[in-house]
């Protein structure tokens, strides 16, 4: 795909997906740039699952065109992982079987705020802790573009905010692009820069506010989910610390 200064990472047109006489996918256009963060939602049996493998290069299209930019590398983090509990796996570990050297390894974990973790067992992770590492693992190898398979799994609602932030963070200092798959309507759309709402074929895509106020979003999920804007007087850092911020001067700024 490859053209001089496009920001486009993967794009597909017209993508269809066939299992015999079932159709998985059908006419599906998608496409994920650089420094950009686009979630991908539907209900069970939308075809999410089939999309996510064309767009990694593991299932075959029946119709369409799959496009990559050259030399794109892809950092994936699994929907959920199961790790014998009689495996002696250390996070540092985990991490090296994807490939990654140590150093890699340890910026990977640095930058998920996770480091201290290296020598832990995989097993006795929580829930957030888990993401995190997973997410750390797909990090490694410093991606082009992220794949994240509901990378909020498991975490409770302070960490789930947490994570989402982080992934703009990450997003923001790596420059890469960002493809999400959730079911946390809530949260998500205040994560994402666009929202597109699969049933088998897309129905719907833009921005969070114009996906929840269109009637294909509203006949899949309803009007249970509300658009979720949550505004802060404060900022987090990676660890989860709230950062001051100086309070404004009496008398200063607009009467």
């Amino acid at each position: 795909m490859s053209v001089a200064g496009t920001t486009e990472l993967v794009s597909l047109k017209g993508v269809s997906v066939s299992f015999g006489k079932k159709n998985v996918l059908e006419n599906v256009d998608l496409c994920v740039e650089k420094r950009r963060i686009v979630t991908l939602i539907g209900p069970n049996g939308s075809g999410k699952t089939t999309l996510v493998k064309v767009l990694l290069g593991l299932q075959e299209v029946s119709s369409g065109r799959v496009q990559r930019a050259t030399d794109m590398r892809i950092g994936y983090m699994p929907q959920k992982l199961h790790i014998d509990s009689t495996m002696p796996l250390t996070v540092g570990r985990f991490l090296g079987l994807s490939g990654a050297n140590a150093q890699q390894c340890r910026e990977a974990l640095q930058r998920v705020a996770v480091a201290h973790l290296v020598e832990s067992p995989v097993y006795g992770l929580s829930g957030g802790e888990m993401q995190r590492v997973l997410l750390a693992r797909a990090l490694s190898n410093k991606p082009d573009l992220l794949v994240l398979d509901e990378p909020v799994q498991g975490v409770d609602l302070a960490g789930q905010e947490l994570l989402y932030q982080l992934i703009g963070q990450l997003r923001d200092e790596l420059g890469c692009g960002v493809l999400m798959v959730s079911h946390d309507l809530h949260l998500v759309m205040a994560a994402t820069d666009e929202v597109v709402c699969l049933n088998k074929h897309v129905c719907c895509h833009g921005s969070p506010q114009s996906v929840t106020a269109n009637p294909a979003y509203l006949q899949l999920f309803g009007d249970k989910t509300a658009f979720y804007n949550h505004v802060h007087d404060h900022s987090h850092d990676l660890h989860g610390e709230v950062c001051a911020h100086e309070q404004p001067q009496k008398g200063s700024g607009d009467a």
